[in-house]
């Protein structure tokens, strides 16, 4: 059988990826067509974008971006039929296509991460019980690049589930393939160049470091959720049992 393409061509997406098939701590791979990652859904607009969605059978989409955010650029259009979750993560706003060339992708990026661990952990917590429904996929998750919020909640299904560290550092940056289309949307939107060289890059060192400081300070992203989202065994039997494939 073949295996399905992990990136989803539209138009006007330019980050929509199904997570299926990284292998969980047992062996089990992630069910393919079940969770997706995305850049903002409210590009969603041509009848042909909009066509190849409906196929997908999306069900539910949970919104990373702030409110202003939304205001400004709306959401995934109300004609979908999906369930709508809106929750914001990152609690501490800050604007990449303004930052100079001196500020480093890797170490600037995994603080910002790391913020949102600590800040979001309400929202967070939220959005891994609606991902753990058996009934809310196929879902996706998303944020404005689908890149940073969204490439840290990926991470923490991810790692939750027991797929191996290099498999969830290779997910973030497989965003990289998309730099050039992320910035070019950016000029589009905003009308002028982003002044941050990596603006729309995702360096493996960003994940790495993000994962080694959870690591450091909790033991693993396990440790982080139980210690800090309230996350026990169940919900993560819940996780496992929604998302990987059945044992043989």
């Amino acid at each position: 059988m073949s295996t399905p393409n992990r990136h989803i061509v539209f138009e006007a997406l330019h980050n929509f990826r199904d997570l299926g098939g990284y292998r969980a701590a047992d062996g089990r791979p992630m069910r393919w067509g079940r969770l997706y990652r995305s850049d903002s859904l409210a590009k969603l607009t041509s009848e042909a974008d909009l066509s190849a969605f409906a196929a997908l059978g999306v069900r539910t989409v949970i919104d990373l971006r702030h409110g202003f955010e939304i205001e400004a650029r709306g959401r995934v259009p109300e004609r979908t039929g999906v369930t709508w979750h809106h929750l914001s993560i990152e609690h501490r706003p800050y604007d990449q296509a303004t930052l100079g060339p001196e500020v480093k992708a890797g170490p600037y990026l995994a603080e910002r991460f790391r913020e949102v661990a600590e800040d979001g952990v309400v929202e967070i917590r939220q959005a891994l019980d609606v991902i753990a429904d058996s009934d809310s996929g196929p879902l996706v998750f998303h944020c404005a690049s689908g890149k940073d919020r969204t490439g840290q909640l990926a991470a923490t299904v991810l790692a939750l589930l027991g797929v191996d560290e290099a498999d969830i550092v290779a997910d973030f940056a497989l965003t990289d393939r998309v730099r050039a289309l992320l910035r070019a949307s950016h000029v589009a939107n905003h009308g002028s160049e982003p002044t941050w060289p990596d603006y729309g890059a995702a360096p493996a060192e960003v994940m790495e470091r993000f994962l080694a400081g959870i690591s450091a300070d909790y033991g693993s992203v396990r440790g982080y959720a139980h210690k800090c989202l309230g996350v026990g065994d169940a919900l993560v039997e819940r996780l496992r049992d929604t998302l990987l494939e059945p044992s043989a």
